[in-house]
């Protein structure tokens, strides 16, 4: 796998043969990732996986016009024909006057924070393959497990390089490791399943084996012998692993792309009072080992930590050079890049603060509830923020949790919902959107 220095290089390569092919600015980014991971299922070793990848992604502006096109080709001769051909299809491309670069004023400069993102710790395939195991073998040593769908340890490696005409050219690496397990609980008809993974960028930051799988393990049994519950609407709590889903929907709806296309829910609701007062959601793309960690956007913009929700109020929208200039508005530093295509827009490392009270505290005037532990389907409409999705989890009975449930749905709109949230204390910052156990009350729940 090439290294990032050697990934700048060719997109500094590619940016000037475009100059001289006729476009009149562009810019290059280039991905390369390498990843191992070993499977075992039963005890026995069932996949052993290695790939590598490298790509190299142009944009060009004639005017205003442009084009993006990517290949795995870094020769010399590649580039060049990558260049021409780009430069060839912008000159028929629609005209979009809001595209282009970010302004040279506006670019990262100075030196990189040390985010420490690459871990220099690479595990051999032996280490991978015992890991797997052992988080296999701690999931089946669970009583009330029967079968397996397997365990799994990865590690990954990453570099991203970005180069624009207008003087930018940065680029760092990143790794990645893993642990993962999933198995059934209980027999025939009746049977259940469940998993547990953790994720980290340092292999020391992943917790133990054992514990991945002893949680894949118990979260499989609890879910034996569930049952449906009576439609009404009730308190519904959603633990940790699901909630960052409900962050997610909020994200995606301070899109700028999205508000500019009309099609957020949040639309309007700029200046409102969306949450609680006492509720903070906080982006920090500059946290060291953070998963989603980044210097600078896929535009060349420094990455800033900055609060997100505050005073109950959203900081306002989440731009790239596209949507802010169709809104009017600055650039924020969220512009996301893949291979090919125009940038995009993400946040980094979100986390929603914790409130002040156990999750035990959360729960514990509630007579008759909902504990969500699993979302399924696809049932949030982002215009108008409508949600309805299938669910699984736990009755709340005088305040404990009490039998699985299935077989439901719950509903609501995003809008109402975020009003009535409350969080636990419980945060634990362990993937890329971290949140509490989150309480919400007077959602409809849908079962027998």
């Amino acid at each position: 796998m090439i290294d990032k220095e050697t990934a700048l290089a060719r997109c500094q390569d590619l940016v000037a043969l475009a100059g001289r092919m006729g476009a009149d600015a562009a810019d290059a980014v280039a991905r390369a990732n390498a990843s191992e991971s070993v499977s075992m299922r039963l005890g026995q070793l069932e996949e052993v996986e290695r790939s590598e990848s490298e790509e190299i992604g142009l944009r060009v502006f004639v005017g205003k016009r442009s084009a993006s096109i990517n290949t795995s080709d870094f020769a010399e001769d590649g580039l060049k024909a990558l260049a021409e051909r780009a430069v060839q299809m912008a000159g028929h491309a629609p005209e979009d006057r809001h595209a282009g670069l970010a302004p040279e004023e506006a670019l990262f400069t100075g030196e990189l924070p040390e985010l420490e993102l690459d871990d220099p710790d690479q595990p051999s395939p032996e280490y991978l393959r015992e890991a797997a195991l052992a988080t296999e073998d701690a999931a089946r040593g669970v009583a009330g497990v029967t079968n397996s769908n397997g365990g799994s340890a990865s590690a990954s490696r990453a570099v991203v390089a970005l180069a624009t005409s207008t003087g930018f050219g940065r680029g760092y690496a990143g790794s990645g490791f893993s642990l993962s397990a999933s198995v059934i609980a209980g027999e025939g008809g009746g049977m259940q399943t469940d998993y547990a993974s953790r994720s980290a960028r340092f292999r020391a930051d992943l917790p133990s084996p054992e514990m991945v799988g002893s949680e894949a393990g118990r979260r499989a049994v609890a879910r034996l012998n569930p049952v449906s519950m009576p439609s009404r609407k009730l308190p519904v709590v959603f633990e940790p692993r699901i909630a960052g889903g409900l962050v997610g929907h909020l994200l995606g709806a301070m899109s700028g792309p999205a508000i500019a296309r009309k099609a957020s829910f949040l639309l309007g609701h700029e200046d409102d009072e969306l949450f609680d007062p006492a509720i903070r959601v906080v982006e920090e793309p500059l946290r060291k080992r953070g998963q989603r960690s980044r210097p600078f956007d896929g535009e060349g913009l420094a990455c800033t930590n900055r609060t997100l929700v505050e005073n109950g109020r959203i900081f306002g929208w989440l731009t790239n050079v596209a949507s802010a200039d169709q809104l009017g508005l600055g650039l924020t530093g969220h512009a996301s890049r893949s291979g090919g295509g125009s940038p995009g827009v993400s946040a980094s490392n979100v986390h929603m603060e914790p409130g002040s009270v156990s999750p035990e505290a959360l729960m514990g005037d509630i007579e008759d509830g909902l504990y969500v532990t699993s979302l399924f389907g696809q049932g949030v409409n982002t215009v108008t923020g409508d949600y309805s999705r299938g669910a699984t989890g736990f009755r709340i009975r005088k305040g404990e949790i009490a039998e699985p449930v299935a077989e439901i749905t719950i509903a609501g709109n995003l809008l109402e919902m975020f009003r009535a949230l409350t969080p636990a204390d419980d945060l634990e910052m362990i993937r890329s959107i971290n949140v509490p156990t989150l309480r919400i009350d007077g959602m409809t729940v849908a079962g027998e």
